[in-house]
């Protein structure tokens, strides 16, 4: 059996070290997260203060900001979020409605078939499980990772 010289493995270990060590320094991988999370974390409150039909699209200025910084592990959940946000924005862009004033039991004169099937269907994916469960997500990951909730 050939060993290595004991010259080389120390040589290896000199190289591997750093890569080892390189995730154990002070730098924390969250930080730049969780600086936005705090820093949205006012306008984020606001958005939901009254928890009207529209938060969800007040929030998405923040919730792209938020998207921008995410780690690995939530930004899956983010991409969801964002991404239906602005498909139901779209469809009400689309249609030029109001989201404020959009009422789906109600919709405004002069609404097609084809614009109303598109803001109802952005609509169920906004409320459906999969943006529930991202959004739940998203504001566990700031609760427990930044000890700061996405909103009061």
């Amino acid at each position: 059996m050939s060993r290595a010289p004991a010259g080389a493995g120390a040589a290896l270990l000199a190289l591997a070290l750093p890569l080892v060590l390189g995730g154990c320094g002070d730098d924390d991988p969250f930080a730049d997260y969780c600086a936005e999370v705090q820093e949205q974390q006012r306008d984020l409150t606001e958005a939901f203060a009254d928890r009207g039909p529209t938060a969800l699209i007040d929030a998405l200025p923040s919730f792209r900001a938020l998207q921008q910084e995410a780690p690995r592990d939530i930004a899956d959940d983010w991409d969801v979020l964002v991404t239906r946000i602005d498909a139901l924005v779209g469809a009400l862009e689309d249609a030029d409605v109001d989201p404020a004033t959009y009422d789906a039991a109600k919709p405004p004169a002069g609404l097609s078939e084809q614009e109303s099937t598109a803001i109802e269907a952005a609509a169920d994916e906004l409320a459906g499980p999969g943006a529930r469960s991202a959004l739940t997500a998203v504001d566990q990951q700031a609760r427990d990772v930044c000890k700061t909730p996405l909103y009061l």
